[in-house]
């Protein structure tokens, strides 16, 4: 017997899509920020941040919230089946986009040396490590490092639950 697809599955599938895309094209405003800090603009990282933020945590576990067979979907049954972690992923993106959203709010001129990671530190985290824990830990690290981390966030996720 073969699954058809229902237009609420496909509905689903292209909400999440697109909030996928709004993420990335934040991300990649984030990143040409720290790539030439002359570029950096408090409010829109923090529109940018705000967009991940809004779209990461509960609202992201929940456009997979139950199985959406469809074939437009790169997203892999074993979501699932690992609810917890990749709830907690999910969670762990909001809470990055978070510290990020409060590093533009207290940085409002010109992006200060504070933000962005000094040479030769440790990036910690990766595709297996460990996320930061708590709000004081984040708040103490530089916003490039947490920026770092969530894009090893957005990896490790891709990497466990999206068909290549």
């Amino acid at each position: 017997m073969t699954t058809v697809p229902s237009p609420a599955a496909d509905d689903v599938v292209a909400l999440r899509q697109a909030d996928m895309k709004a993420m990335a094209a934040a991300a990649k405003t984030i990143s040409g920020m720290f790539k030439d800090p002359a570029s950096y603009k408090a409010a829109e990282f923090r529109w940018a941040a705000d967009t991940i933020r809004d779209r990461s945590g509960v609202v992201l576990s929940e456009h997979f919230a139950s199985e959406a067979a469809s074939p437009q979907s790169k997203a892999m049954p074993n979501i699932l089946e690992e609810r917890e972690r990749f709830d907690r992923i999910a969670n762990d993106l909001r809470d990055y986009a978070v510290a990020l959203d409060a590093a533009a709010q207290n940085n409002p001129g010109p992006m200060p040396a504070s933000m962005r990671m000094k040479p030769g530190e440790a990036m910690g985290g990766g595709p297996l490590g460990t996320h930061v824990r708590g709000e004081q830990e984040l708040s103490a690290m530089a916003a490039e490092h947490a920026f770092h981390l969530m894009l090893q966030t957005c990896t490790t996720c891709h990497a466990r639950f999206r068909a290549q």
